[in-house]
């Protein structure tokens, strides 16, 4: 069985303007930094990763062969960490993470002993019963990464995750990363966050998948 994600010569655009032109590449379990400047097409790839975007050629399988498209793979399968967070505004911490939880259809006394788990790691414990407003910037976004990992998903996504966080925040987050994710998990992390530079397994520079910096590496 297929345990690493797999891109096969993709290709997207948005309108006219070609973001990913025949990329290729296989992100094995483990952590990989998806590093570049705003624009080259970090997100994008996550996006096609988790299926929400479907690429113009090319295509994406999952650990275990199907496509990010499927269901299946998004409910149970799948944690994505979005920049803009998407936590349940009215609902608990608590309960944002058992309604992943009750969605991927895990039992809930698996649901319960997760959330433990991973807001003890996080450190929001204590801040089970508030609502995301009462939250700090840091605690909504471990709130964000807990929920995530509540599946203890196949194929774990990250968005700028510690993008505007003071260290403290970025080093629990860090932390958490290096030492508690599933040992199945293909971890993808898209940053231009310097201090994530020593967690990855592995580092890949999005930089040169540009369209334009390849044409411009024909001038130096």
């Amino acid at each position: 069985m297929i345990d690493s994600l797999i891109c096969e010569d993709l290709s997207f655009s948005y309108g006219k303007t070609s973001v990913l032109n025949s990329f290729s590449n296989e992100f094995p379990p483990g952590i990989t930094l998806v590093k570049g400047f705003s624009g080259c097409g970090k997100s994008t790839l996550l996006k096609l990763a988790a299926g929400y975007l479907s690429p113009k050629s090319g295509q994406i399988r999952t650990p275990g062969g199907g496509k990010p498209s499927s269901a299946s793979y998004q409910r149970t399968d799948l944690g994505f960490v979005f920049q803009q967070l998407n936590l349940l505004p009215l609902a608990t911490v608590r309960r944002n993470l058992s309604l992943v939880g009750a969605l991927a259809g895990l039992p809930s006394a698996t649901v319960e002993k997760r959330i433990e788990h991973y807001l003890g790691l996080l450190g929001l414990s204590e801040l089970a019963a508030r609502l995301p407003s009462s939250l700090s910037g840091g605690q909504q976004q471990r709130a964000a990464i807990a929920r995530a990992l509540i599946k203890e998903p196949r194929v774990f996504l990250l968005d700028e995750p510690t993008s505007g966080l003071d260290d403290l925040n970025c080093q629990v987050i860090s932390r958490l990363l290096r030492e508690s994710l599933p040992s199945h998990c293909v971890c993808l992390i898209a940053t231009h966050d310097q201090r994530l530079d020593q967690l990855p397994h592995e580092s890949l520079d999005f930089n040169r998948f540009l369209p334009i910096e390849r044409h411009l590496e024909t001038l130096v």
